[in-house]
């Protein structure tokens, strides 16, 4: 059961700057793609603005961050630089990894984004150590982890809520169940109506909420990120969404229902909860115009900066490497 609180005004509007943020990076993101600007594999997480942007208003940047290699969303959420990430994604060495890890290994520890894994469910592990640091050290950090409806299927999802839950450790445990794992969907892979029906399981909280309503999806981060820094151990949250696009950018979906997706996308969250801030008098149509014309210039100079930007040199290929063979 999901706690009852008050999301006041100057919150709903972040969360909207962070979706708005998060939908204008994906739109440029996929244009740079298709106008040939950029070479790269991209991930498209449009459609799933609500859950980074609600959840990550509850966290601060000392935080831990474990996401998956299309969790750029959770990321950008968290804090990640705008020219940050694009001179990575544009392998360029101003970038997060020095230009060396792409669109699918990023890290910012300044902001607690602290590994972009590209193995299915090892964000959950990860995060349990993080956890049990902060635990150790009783700094009062609070360990996320991010993680698709597929990744629930996996043995370390299984085994880090176990531990989690026998130690109690300040960890969150977020599915964005986007309904397909890779190019398989929901029901043809997984036997549990609710991922967050595993929890009971452990012993722990399951929450499911709509993932694309701001204020639900809010309340079920902030209700775990009090019982985590309270020292009452892990929940894990089943957020339900839609991703707008194939697994990949650029496949062709056909794996997907036509009718779910169509009526995915006229439901898409982004314009129905700006609506809904003009509609209470929450913001007004200029306020949020500017916050996205804000977001536009911004990604004018982040495109551009990484555009500009030096190649890495040919040492890195030996910095950063446990060692190199003769």
């Amino acid at each position: 059961m999901l706690n009852n609180y008050q999301l006041d005004g100057p919150t709903q509007v972040e969360i909207f700057r962070r979706m708005a943020l998060l939908k204008g990076n994906d739109e440029r993101c996929r244009k740079m793609v298709t106008t040939g600007r950029l070479v790269m594999t991209y991930y498209s997480y449009r459609g799933q603005e609500v859950i980074p942007a609600a959840m990550s208003v509850n966290l601060t940047d000392q935080d831990y961050l474990c996401t998956i290699y299309r969790g750029i969303h959770d990321m950008l959420a968290k804090g990640l630089p705008l020219k940050d990430l694009w001179a990575e994604i544009a392998g360029r060495v101003d970038g997060t990894c020095k230009g060396k890890g792409g669109p699918m290994h990023l890290t910012y520890p300044k902001k607690g984004i602290m590994v972009t894994t590209g193995i299915v469910g090892a964000t959950l592990p990860i995060a349990n150590g993080l956890a049990w640091a902060s635990q150790l050290s009783k700094d009062g950090r609070v360990a996320l982890a991010t993680f698709g409806d597929g990744a629930s299927n996996i043995g370390a999802f299984h085994e880090a809520l176990n531990l989690a839950a026998v130690w109690k450790l300040p960890v969150i445990f977020l599915c964005q169940n986007n309904q397909y794992g890779e190019h398989t969907a929901y029901a043809k892979s997984t036997s549990a109506k609710r991922i967050a029906d595993r929890a009971i399981a452990y012993g722990i909280p399951g929450l499911h909420v709509n993932g694309n309503d701001p204020f639900e999806m809010y309340a079920a981060a902030r209700q775990a990120v009090e019982r985590a820094r309270a020292g009452e151990g892990p929940t894990l949250i089943e957020a339900v969404t839609f991703r707008f696009h194939g697994h990949v950018f650029g496949d062709a979906d056909k794996y997907m229902d036509k009718a779910q997706k169509a009526a995915a996308v006229a439901a898409d969250p982004y314009p129905i909860y700006r609506t809904k801030l003009i509609a209470t008098g929450v913001a007004s149509e200029a306020e949020l115009a500017k916050i996205e014309a804000d977001v536009e210039a911004a990604l004018d100079v982040a495109v551009e900066f990484a555009l500009q930007a030096a190649y890495p040199g040919l040492e890195e290929l030996t910095t950063d490497v446990y060692g190199v063979s003769a």
